[in-house]
């Protein structure tokens, strides 16, 4: 006999005396628990609940708590120098089917707090001062002498100068501040322009080749993407062969 049931958001194919490693549950170890939504039964007879099966239950013993094996997880972005590596252990806990039960089962009742509960535990909430009244004349002296606060202005988003090649976030913070934060902008700055502001930022941004940004800049300020993508793959780091 073997049913089909879920557990921790997880379907499991189960039989008895079985051993299953399952996302940690949050019984202790040595206690019994007990899993009502048993998906399928077969005991000779395959009986397929809508969608479990009502009576049907699983109960199973917490034999540990433990962590799954490493995963490592690595991520990587094209030409942006991007490499992040972590590792991932997942929290499990390793059960034992001890038996089946095809009806007549009780559905587990989840703990639930009375509204007895939560009023006690509840602070007690202090009484608000009453406002005081205030006469005609003082109400004027007041209004007279509150600030009318100025709604900020908005300012208007660049464009994303990370496309061109060669530029990164930092370097596009740079540009952002020398006032150049458009395609059209950097068209039109020359390359002893850039190469002064990326000087200015220190010795780390001044060794970096603007020769290509303005003639990258212009193709995106025209909308040519894909003369731009084209121009791109055929270049290394944003450098003409």
């Amino acid at each position: 006999m073997y049913a089909i049931v879920e557990i921790a958001g997880q379907q499991f194919k189960v039989a008895k005396n079985q051993k299953v490693f399952v996302h940690r549950l949050p019984e202790k170890e040595g206690s019994k628990v007990s899993f009502d939504k048993v998906l399928l039964l077969d005991d000779g007879k395959v009986n397929i609940g809508a969608p479990v099966i009502e009576g049907a239950a699983v109960t199973a013993k917490v034999l540990k708590h433990l962590k799954g094996d490493k995963v490592i997880v690595f991520k990587k972005k094209r030409r942006k120098g991007y490499r992040v590596k972590n590792g991932h252990r997942q929290y499990l806990s390793q059960i034992e089917i001890e038996s089946i039960v095809a009806s007549g089962a009780k559905k587990t009742k989840k703990k639930e707090t009375t509204k007895k509960a939560v009023q006690e535990k509840a602070a007690p909430k202090k009484e608000a001062p009453k406002p005081k009244t205030e006469s005609p004349v003082e109400k004027k002296v007041a209004t007279a002498k509150k600030p009318t606060k100025k709604a900020p202005a908005k300012t208007a988003k660049g464009d994303d100068l990370k496309k061109i090649e060669g530029i990164g976030p930092k370097i596009a913070d740079i540009f952002a501040e020398a006032g150049i934060d458009t395609f059209a902008k950097l068209a039109k700055a020359s390359e002893k322009e850039l190469k002064g502001i990326l000087e200015k930022a220190g010795p780390r941004y001044a060794v970096h080749n603007p020769s290509s940004w303005p003639k990258q800049a212009k193709m995106a300020a025209e909308g040519k993407w894909e003369e731009l993508q084209k121009w791109q793959d055929e270049t290394k780091g944003g450098i003409e062969k």
